[in-house]
């Protein structure tokens, strides 16, 4: 009898159980990740990694007049590519949830091992995303103030709150810039913690994560809701509170994880 071409094509591995979690599970989540912070303060390496590129983006932006409109957009999509980064601090989870050595040199440890080629798929995804994000906002400001006289970084606050065309331009902004907040919520809410934590390929951590966002839509947009209040609060003043803010969000997100997938 003759064999079916499809026969030896392996069946895609299956999506892990998903928990129902709830608003509890949020709180919890935090906690954890807060305990995580206090025993190992990621601000450490939050100040050494991430004020040299905020400084470097800022000096350039100030001196390049045709790329201060992307400043605003850079400093919000920081969230795009915050799961990337904060695969460091999911090994740190990681480790102390077993018990094991988590000194700051295995901070590097998920770019080192069986994770680094899912990590990089991953991270590819939210470099696209962030890409798009870009591209977008750039083209609501030059709807908005592209006919008018150039955006300068003195009267940038005079310009967004006090004209008819800033306010639109906060309101397409805002309205633009969510289907990317929310496809990078649900895109890396399980999959950048999973492929740290298990020999797991990207399309099984993404589908993983997709599906642990449909089955608990209303605690993932709680958990989103409390992730963009707390950036908000780090980017004030100066952006000093993200060194607190970006380590605590990795701990707990990590906690998070364990909490909606059976592992």
């Amino acid at each position: 009898m003759a064999t079916h071409p499809h026969s030896f094509i392996a069946p895609a591995p299956a999506i892990p159980e998903i928990r129902k979690i709830s608003t509890a599970d949020l709180r919890w989540a935090l906690a954890e990740g807060w305990k995580d912070f206090l025993a190992k303060r990621g601000d450490l390496i939050v100040i050494g990694l991430l004020y040299p590129i905020v400084c470097l983006v800022a000096a350039v932006v100030t001196y390049n007049a045709p790329l201060l409109p992307l400043f605003f957009p850079l400093v919000a999509g920081l969230s795009i590519l915050g799961p990337a980064a904060a695969s460091g601090f999911y090994e740190l989870a990681r480790r102390r949830e077993e018990g094991r050595d988590s000194s700051w040199w295995h901070f590097l440890d998920p770019l080192n091992g069986r994770s680094r080629l899912p990590l990089a798929i991953l991270t590819g995804g939210l470099a696209a995303l962030m890409v798009g994000w870009l591209a977008t906002a750039y083209a609501v400001y030059d709807l908005t103030f592209g006919a008018t006289a150039p955006l300068r970084i003195g009267d940038v606050a005079g310009r967004l709150f006090t004209t008819q065309e800033g306010w639109t331009l906060i309101l397409l902004g805002n309205l633009a810039g969510a289907p990317f907040a929310i496809a990078t919520l649900v895109f890396a809410l399980v999959a950048f913690p999973m492929v740290v934590d298990q020999p797991v390929d990207a399309s099984l951590a993404l589908r993983t994560s997709l599906a642990a966002a449909r089955r608990n839509p209303r605690a993932v947009f709680g958990w989103g809701a409390r992730v963009a209040g707390l950036l908000v609060l780090g980017l004030i003043p100066l952006a000093i509170g993200l060194a607190v803010v970006l380590p605590w969000l990795g701990y707990a997100t990590w906690h998070l994880y364990t909490r909606l997938v059976v592992r």
